[in-house]
């Protein structure tokens, strides 16, 4: 069976913020059923780093995540502002969080967080070299802790469960495999 991508036949916008906005999508399938009532969330994309000090450590952020409920051991990232480039966004949100900056940034992989109801990207890189250079300049909600884990250790924390946040476990994956440390 060939799979079909929806035709939207109208779309009425229920809320609009700045940090998420909610539209409901009349569908037509195309296999003679017409969905008068699907959900879609519209996000900013997204940037998360895989970060290397210059000594081969692994910068994770811990921070209170109030959607979950949970304090989560997460890699660095955030929100690409406008029409910024998301190389801009994820060095510019690392020496924001973390006071790191970086010789080297590579896209490592190109993600849906959730493509089911939501339409944003996350652009996840690999920085190494990173050398503390500032200190952090965190944005009002953010109140974060940096922590630096050997790569072992952070396959041990992916192994234990302890990386929560799915795009961040994902993000792990990514770069360990472009470091070659997946075995």
């Amino acid at each position: 069976m060939e799979i079909l991508k929806w035709k939207k036949l109208s779309s009425k916008y229920l809320v609009r913020e700045k940090w998420a906005t909610l539209r409901v999508d009349t569908c037509d399938l195309l296999n003679g059923t017409i969905k008068d009532d699907y959900y879609v969330l519209e996000y900013p994309n997204w940037v998360n780093a895989v970060a290397l000090t210059a000594e081969n450590k692994i910068i994770l952020v811990r921070q209170y995540r109030h959607g979950g409920d949970i304090i989560s051991l997460e890699v660095p990232g955030g929100v690409i502002d406008g029409d910024e480039a998301p190389e801009s966004a994820i060095k510019r949100e690392l020496l924001e969080e973390t006071g790191y900056s970086f010789t080297d940034a590579k896209l490592i992989a190109t993600t849906y967080p959730n493509p089911a109801t939501a339409n944003n990207l996350t652009y996840t890189y690999l920085l190494t070299g990173g050398i503390k250079t500032h200190q952090q300049h965190l944005d009002e909600h953010e109140i974060l802790n940096v922590e630096e884990y050997t790569v072992e250790e952070v396959k041990q924390l992916l192994k234990d469960n302890k990386i929560a946040q799915a795009l961040h476990a994902a993000a792990l994956f990514y770069g360990l495999m472009e470091l070659g440390a997946l075995v």
